[in-house]
């Protein structure tokens, strides 16, 4: 089998369930902006350090999760590869556990830091991102509220662990100045 089909060269694509779809199709925003968020994922997995090798475990999970939402939102059947509620208490332990690392927020920090954090505050924005194709998506058809659920927590997380690994790295945050 070829990797193309040359079916997409008139910006059209097929999903399960229906064809002849146009590839700007708030679905397709919606599931390709997961795929972006899930290999930007891999990007960040790709750091090297001893004190990350157990988030790299979470970010794994996460990438599962990720993969069975764009199944759910690639098709227009019931998913056969569900987010639930486990997932996400999951990914909320996730997030206290880095929370206990962490001191108490005073005010806004500006994304950045270092190249490794910045990953993590980049797949934050892609994860917002994600979650407004999917209300967009939402508004036109039913969809999983777990999935909303999860990929709302997912930026909560990314938040976090760009804090945690500024920490890691003595990376000072910087202050938003008003």
């Amino acid at each position: 089998m070829k990797i193309y089909t040359k079916k997409g060269d008139e910006g059209r694509t097929s999903i399960i369930g229906a064809s002849n779809i146009y590839k700007d199709d708030i679905r397709i925003e919606a599931y390709g902006t997961i795929d972006e968020l899930n290999s930007y994922i891999g990007l960040l997995r790709s750091c090297h350090s001893n004190d990350f090798s157990y988030y790299k475990k979470e970010l794994v999970f996460i990438q599962n999760c990720l993969f069975n939402i764009g199944t759910t939102l690639a098709s227009k059947k019931k998913s056969t590869h569900p987010i639930v509620r486990q997932d996400v208490d999951e990914l909320e332990k996730f997030i206290d556990t880095i929370d206990t690392h962490l001191n108490p927020l005073t005010s806004f920090i500006l994304p950045g830091g270092d190249v490794w954090s910045s990953y993590a505050q980049v797949s934050r924005a892609i994860c917002r991102r994600a979650e407004r194709r999917i209300i967009s998506l939402s508004i036109q058809e039913k969809i999983d509220p777990m999935v909303l659920i999860f990929v709302n927590r997912l930026s909560d997380y990314f938040f976090v662990l760009a804090r945690r690994i500024a920490q890691i790295n003595n990376v000072e945050e910087i202050k938003w100045e008003t």
